[in-house]
Protein backbone atom coordinates (compact mmCIF):
# COMPACT_ATOMS: atom_id res chain seq x y z
CA UNK A 1 0.00 0.00 0.00
CA UNK A 2 1.41 3.23 -0.89
CA UNK A 3 1.56 6.65 1.06
CA UNK A 4 -1.53 8.06 -0.66
CA UNK A 5 -3.33 4.62 -0.05
CA UNK A 6 -2.48 5.07 3.68
CA UNK A 7 -3.60 8.47 4.07
CA UNK A 8 -7.02 8.32 2.73
CA UNK A 9 -7.39 4.36 4.70
CA UNK A 10 -6.97 6.94 8.03
CA UNK A 11 -9.05 9.89 6.40
CA UNK A 12 -11.95 7.41 5.49
CA UNK A 13 -11.99 4.72 8.23
CA UNK A 14 -13.31 6.75 11.08
CA UNK A 15 -16.04 8.37 8.77
CA UNK A 16 -17.20 5.37 7.68
CA UNK A 17 -17.54 4.46 11.66
CA UNK A 18 -19.10 7.81 12.76
CA UNK A 19 -22.17 7.87 14.68
CA UNK A 20 -22.20 10.72 16.27
CA UNK A 21 -22.83 13.82 14.54
CA UNK A 22 -20.22 17.18 14.40
CA UNK A 23 -22.38 18.94 16.79
CA UNK A 24 -22.53 15.50 19.44
CA UNK A 25 -18.47 15.83 19.17
CA UNK A 26 -18.25 19.19 19.88
CA UNK A 27 -20.74 19.08 23.07
CA UNK A 28 -18.53 16.29 24.17
CA UNK A 29 -15.15 17.87 23.77
CA UNK A 30 -16.21 21.37 25.52
CA UNK A 31 -17.80 18.85 28.45
CA UNK A 32 -14.63 17.11 28.69
CA UNK A 33 -12.80 20.77 28.94
CA UNK A 34 -15.29 22.37 30.81
CA UNK A 35 -15.17 19.95 33.80
CA UNK A 36 -11.17 20.29 33.49
CA UNK A 37 -10.95 23.83 33.74
CA UNK A 38 -13.51 23.44 36.87
CA UNK A 39 -11.13 20.32 38.16
CA UNK A 40 -8.37 23.42 37.76
CA UNK A 41 -10.19 25.76 40.07
CA UNK A 42 -11.07 23.47 42.52
CA UNK A 43 -7.11 22.37 42.55
CA UNK A 44 -5.50 25.19 41.77
CA UNK A 45 -1.43 24.16 42.50
CA UNK A 46 0.07 24.81 45.68
CA UNK A 47 2.33 27.30 44.40
CA UNK A 48 0.37 29.85 42.99
CA UNK A 49 0.59 32.02 45.35
CA UNK A 50 3.94 32.13 45.36
CA UNK A 51 4.82 32.09 41.84
CA UNK A 52 2.66 35.33 41.69
CA UNK A 53 4.78 36.79 44.61
CA UNK A 54 7.69 35.82 42.89
CA UNK A 55 6.92 37.42 40.01
CA UNK A 56 5.63 40.49 41.06
CA UNK A 57 9.79 41.22 42.74
CA UNK A 58 10.79 39.95 39.67
CA UNK A 59 13.81 42.43 38.33
CA UNK A 60 13.93 41.10 35.09
CA UNK A 61 11.50 39.23 32.57
CA UNK A 62 9.70 36.17 32.80
CA UNK A 63 10.48 33.83 29.53
CA UNK A 64 8.03 31.42 28.35
CA UNK A 65 8.67 28.64 26.49
CA UNK A 66 7.37 25.17 25.35
CA UNK A 67 7.34 22.59 22.39
CA UNK A 68 5.31 22.12 19.68
CA UNK A 69 1.51 23.13 20.98
CA UNK A 70 2.85 24.04 24.39
CA UNK A 71 4.88 26.40 22.56
CA UNK A 72 2.12 27.98 20.65
CA UNK A 73 0.82 28.02 24.31
CA UNK A 74 3.56 29.38 25.76
CA UNK A 75 3.48 32.59 23.32
CA UNK A 76 0.27 33.29 24.22
CA UNK A 77 0.67 33.28 27.92
CA UNK A 78 4.17 35.92 27.17
CA UNK A 79 1.82 37.97 25.36
CA UNK A 80 -1.39 38.20 27.90
CA UNK A 81 1.78 38.92 30.38
CA UNK A 82 3.20 42.07 28.35
CA UNK A 83 0.43 43.32 27.53
CA UNK A 84 -1.01 43.10 30.83
CA UNK A 85 2.02 45.15 33.21
CA UNK A 86 4.63 41.79 33.29
CA UNK A 87 7.07 42.07 30.90
CA UNK A 88 7.63 38.86 29.43
CA UNK A 89 9.32 36.90 26.21
CA UNK A 90 8.29 33.53 24.73
CA UNK A 91 11.28 31.42 23.47
CA UNK A 92 11.79 28.69 21.33
CA UNK A 93 13.30 25.88 22.99
CA UNK A 94 15.29 24.53 20.00
CA UNK A 95 16.32 28.54 19.43
CA UNK A 96 17.38 28.45 22.76
CA UNK A 97 19.70 25.00 22.22
CA UNK A 98 21.51 27.44 19.05
CA UNK A 99 22.44 31.02 21.29
CA UNK A 100 19.22 32.10 22.53
CA UNK A 101 19.74 30.88 25.71
CA UNK A 102 21.76 34.27 26.07
CA UNK A 103 18.11 36.53 25.84
CA UNK A 104 17.81 34.69 29.36
CA UNK A 105 19.57 36.62 32.18
CA UNK A 106 20.00 36.40 35.81
CA UNK A 107 17.49 38.88 36.85
CA UNK A 108 14.83 37.01 34.67
CA UNK A 109 12.62 34.02 35.49
CA UNK A 110 11.47 30.74 32.85
CA UNK A 111 8.03 29.23 32.56
CA UNK A 112 8.44 26.12 31.22
CA UNK A 113 5.36 24.36 29.71
CA UNK A 114 5.36 20.58 29.33
CA UNK A 115 2.31 18.02 30.00
CA UNK A 116 4.37 15.01 30.65
CA UNK A 117 7.40 17.09 32.03
CA UNK A 118 9.83 14.85 29.48
CA UNK A 119 9.73 17.20 26.68
CA UNK A 120 13.42 16.35 25.37
CA UNK A 121 13.83 20.00 23.88
CA UNK A 122 13.49 21.31 26.95
CA UNK A 123 16.75 19.90 28.54
CA UNK A 124 19.12 22.77 27.37
CA UNK A 125 16.43 25.21 29.24
CA UNK A 126 16.17 23.73 32.31
CA UNK A 127 20.81 23.34 32.75
CA UNK A 128 20.76 27.05 32.39
CA UNK A 129 18.29 27.77 34.93
CA UNK A 130 20.03 25.48 37.32
CA UNK A 131 23.49 26.76 35.70
CA UNK A 132 22.90 30.20 36.49
CA UNK A 133 20.41 29.92 39.73
CA UNK A 134 17.72 31.51 37.49
CA UNK A 135 14.20 30.85 38.94
CA UNK A 136 11.99 28.14 37.00
CA UNK A 137 8.49 27.37 37.06
CA UNK A 138 6.58 24.36 35.60
CA UNK A 139 3.88 23.87 34.48
CA UNK A 140 3.57 20.01 34.20
CA UNK A 141 1.13 16.80 34.95
CA UNK A 142 3.65 14.89 36.64
CA UNK A 143 5.61 16.57 39.51
CA UNK A 144 7.75 13.14 39.45
CA UNK A 145 9.27 14.34 36.39
CA UNK A 146 12.29 15.69 35.24
CA UNK A 147 11.03 19.44 34.97
CA UNK A 148 9.33 19.30 37.76
CA UNK A 149 12.49 17.81 39.43
CA UNK A 150 14.62 20.58 38.32
CA UNK A 151 11.74 23.15 39.22
CA UNK A 152 11.55 25.94 42.17
CA UNK A 153 7.91 26.13 41.52
CA UNK A 154 5.40 23.68 40.49
CA UNK A 155 2.10 24.99 39.11
CA UNK A 156 0.42 21.11 38.10
CA UNK A 157 -2.50 20.61 36.07
CA UNK A 158 -4.76 17.92 37.15
CA UNK A 159 -4.62 14.54 35.64
CA UNK A 160 -7.70 15.41 32.73
CA UNK A 161 -8.50 13.17 29.97
CA UNK A 162 -7.82 14.58 26.30
CA UNK A 163 -10.94 15.69 24.66
CA UNK A 164 -9.78 13.66 21.34
CA UNK A 165 -11.52 10.55 20.28
CA UNK A 166 -7.94 8.82 20.54
CA UNK A 167 -7.12 11.07 23.81
CA UNK A 168 -3.73 11.99 22.58
CA UNK A 169 -3.90 15.45 21.11
CA UNK A 170 -3.02 18.31 23.20
CA UNK A 171 -6.72 19.24 23.87
CA UNK A 172 -8.06 19.56 27.50
CA UNK A 173 -4.02 19.75 28.80
CA UNK A 174 -3.56 22.94 26.16
CA UNK A 175 -6.62 24.67 27.30
CA UNK A 176 -5.85 24.01 31.04
CA UNK A 177 -2.19 25.60 30.15
CA UNK A 178 -3.45 28.60 28.94
CA UNK A 179 -6.16 29.06 31.06
CA UNK A 180 -3.84 29.06 34.28
CA UNK A 181 -1.78 31.32 32.31
CA UNK A 182 -4.54 33.82 32.02
CA UNK A 183 -5.30 33.68 35.89
CA UNK A 184 -1.40 34.00 36.40
CA UNK A 185 -2.00 37.47 34.15
CA UNK A 186 -4.70 38.77 35.94
CA UNK A 187 -3.70 37.96 39.41
CA UNK A 188 -0.67 39.35 38.57
CA UNK A 189 -2.45 42.79 37.13
CA UNK A 190 -4.66 43.29 39.73
CA UNK A 191 -1.67 42.99 42.57
CA UNK A 192 0.15 45.77 40.47
CA UNK A 193 -3.08 48.13 40.43
CA UNK A 194 -2.86 47.54 36.60
CA UNK A 195 -5.98 49.79 35.53
CA UNK A 196 -7.75 50.63 32.26
CA UNK A 197 -4.99 53.96 32.13
CA UNK A 198 -2.01 51.29 32.17
CA UNK A 199 -3.78 49.09 29.32
CA UNK A 200 -4.33 51.87 26.84
CA UNK A 201 -0.24 52.44 27.08
CA UNK A 202 -0.23 49.28 26.11
CA UNK A 203 -2.88 48.83 23.75
CA UNK A 204 -3.26 52.30 21.66
CA UNK A 205 -3.99 51.02 18.34
CA UNK A 206 -7.63 49.18 16.76
CA UNK A 207 -10.24 48.95 18.51
CA UNK A 208 -9.37 48.25 22.13
CA UNK A 209 -7.08 51.38 22.03
CA UNK A 210 -10.28 52.96 20.85
CA UNK A 211 -12.37 51.73 23.30
CA UNK A 212 -9.73 53.19 26.05
CA UNK A 213 -9.50 56.85 24.85
CA UNK A 214 -11.12 59.30 26.51
CA UNK A 215 -13.50 62.14 25.07
CA UNK A 216 -11.25 64.96 24.96
CA UNK A 217 -9.10 62.74 23.04
CA UNK A 218 -11.14 63.43 19.87
CA UNK A 219 -13.32 66.07 20.88
CA UNK A 220 -13.86 69.35 19.09
CA UNK A 221 -12.86 72.19 20.61
CA UNK A 222 -11.92 76.15 20.51
CA UNK A 223 -12.94 78.00 17.21
CA UNK A 224 -13.79 74.45 16.04
CA UNK A 225 -17.33 74.54 18.46
CA UNK A 226 -20.65 75.85 17.01
CA UNK A 227 -21.45 78.70 19.86
CA UNK A 228 -23.91 81.20 20.43
CA UNK A 229 -25.40 83.46 22.66
CA UNK A 230 -28.50 83.08 24.55
CA UNK A 231 -29.41 86.55 22.73
CA UNK A 232 -27.93 85.44 19.62
CA UNK A 233 -30.95 86.35 16.56
CA UNK A 234 -31.71 83.10 14.95
CA UNK A 235 -30.67 84.13 11.63
CA UNK A 236 -26.81 84.45 12.94
CA UNK A 237 -27.46 80.94 14.37
CA UNK A 238 -28.18 79.37 11.32
CA UNK A 239 -25.19 80.88 9.47
CA UNK A 240 -23.24 79.87 12.95
CA UNK A 241 -25.25 76.14 12.56
CA UNK A 242 -23.96 75.85 8.51
CA UNK A 243 -20.63 77.27 9.11
CA UNK A 244 -19.66 74.86 11.49
CA UNK A 245 -21.16 71.49 10.00
CA UNK A 246 -22.33 69.62 12.98
CA UNK A 247 -25.95 70.70 12.31
CA UNK A 248 -26.54 71.92 16.30
CA UNK A 249 -25.74 75.01 17.81
CA UNK A 250 -24.39 75.29 21.84
CA UNK A 251 -26.14 78.07 23.00
CA UNK A 252 -23.57 79.42 25.52
CA UNK A 253 -24.22 82.14 28.84
CA UNK A 254 -20.81 83.34 30.63
CA UNK A 255 -18.78 80.33 29.28
CA UNK A 256 -22.06 77.94 30.71
CA UNK A 257 -23.77 75.52 28.29
CA UNK A 258 -27.58 76.89 28.80
CA UNK A 259 -28.93 75.11 25.87
CA UNK A 260 -28.54 73.15 22.37
CA UNK A 261 -30.42 73.93 19.21
CA UNK A 262 -30.77 70.91 17.03
CA UNK A 263 -32.53 70.18 13.48
CA UNK A 264 -35.61 68.91 15.56
CA UNK A 265 -35.81 72.54 17.43
CA UNK A 266 -35.38 74.11 13.80
CA UNK A 267 -38.78 72.16 12.55
CA UNK A 268 -40.84 72.85 15.87
CA UNK A 269 -39.86 76.65 15.66
CA UNK A 270 -40.15 77.10 12.06
CA UNK A 271 -43.20 79.71 12.33
CA UNK A 272 -41.06 82.90 12.82
CA UNK A 273 -38.31 81.34 13.28
CA UNK A 274 -36.17 84.32 11.92
CA UNK A 275 -37.61 86.75 14.26
CA UNK A 276 -36.67 84.51 17.48
CA UNK A 277 -33.64 84.86 19.40
CA UNK A 278 -31.41 81.82 20.14
CA UNK A 279 -32.29 81.13 23.78
CA UNK A 280 -36.01 80.87 22.83
CA UNK A 281 -35.50 78.45 20.55
CA UNK A 282 -33.03 76.01 22.25
CA UNK A 283 -33.60 73.16 24.40
CA UNK A 284 -32.83 73.71 28.41
CA UNK A 285 -30.53 71.79 30.47
CA UNK A 286 -28.96 69.98 26.98
CA UNK A 287 -27.32 66.52 27.76
CA UNK A 288 -23.84 66.52 27.84
CA UNK A 289 -20.77 64.25 28.87
CA UNK A 290 -17.21 64.81 30.60
CA UNK A 291 -14.48 64.99 29.15
CA UNK A 292 -12.93 62.19 31.07
CA UNK A 293 -15.62 60.00 29.94
CA UNK A 294 -14.50 57.24 27.53
CA UNK A 295 -15.25 56.56 24.05
CA UNK A 296 -18.24 53.90 24.38
CA UNK A 297 -19.66 56.16 27.43
CA UNK A 298 -20.26 58.81 24.52
CA UNK A 299 -21.47 56.37 21.94
CA UNK A 300 -24.45 54.90 24.53
CA UNK A 301 -25.58 57.92 25.51
CA UNK A 302 -25.84 58.86 21.55
CA UNK A 303 -27.29 55.47 20.85
CA UNK A 304 -30.09 55.96 24.08
CA UNK A 305 -31.19 59.14 23.16
CA UNK A 306 -30.82 58.91 19.33
CA UNK A 307 -28.68 62.27 18.36
CA UNK A 308 -25.49 62.27 16.05
CA UNK A 309 -24.20 64.77 18.58
CA UNK A 310 -22.79 65.25 21.94
CA UNK A 311 -21.83 68.18 23.95
CA UNK A 312 -18.75 68.13 26.33
CA UNK A 313 -18.73 69.96 29.30
CA UNK A 314 -16.82 70.14 32.77
CA UNK A 315 -18.71 71.11 35.61
CA UNK A 316 -21.34 73.07 33.53
CA UNK A 317 -18.92 74.92 31.02
CA UNK A 318 -18.71 73.89 27.34
CA UNK A 319 -15.42 72.59 26.55
CA UNK A 320 -16.08 70.70 23.29
CA UNK A 321 -18.50 68.55 20.85
CA UNK A 322 -18.08 64.83 19.76
CA UNK A 323 -19.97 63.63 16.69
CA UNK A 324 -21.10 60.49 15.97
CA UNK A 325 -18.63 60.48 12.80
CA UNK A 326 -15.43 60.89 15.23
CA UNK A 327 -16.91 57.39 17.02
CA UNK A 328 -17.04 56.22 13.45
CA UNK A 329 -13.27 57.26 12.65
CA UNK A 330 -12.00 56.07 16.14
CA UNK A 331 -13.50 52.26 15.66
CA UNK A 332 -15.76 52.89 18.22
CA UNK A 333 -18.88 52.63 16.60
Amino acid sequence: MGPTSRYHRLQTTPQALMTDTPSDIARSVLAVESAALTRLAQELPGDFDAVVSRLLTLPGRVIVSGMGKSGHVANKIAATLASTGTPAQAVHPGEASHGDLGMITGKDAVILISNSGETRELADMIAYCTRFEIPLIAITKRVDSTLARAADHILQLPDAPEACAIGMAPTTSTTLTMALGDALAVALMQHRGFDRESYHAFHPGGTLGAQLLHVSAIMHRDDALPVVAPDTPMGETLVVMSAKGFGVAAVVDNGRLTGVITDGDLRRNLEGLTGRIAGEVATANPRSISPDALLPEALAEMNAHKIGALMVADQGKLVGLIHIHDLLRAGVA
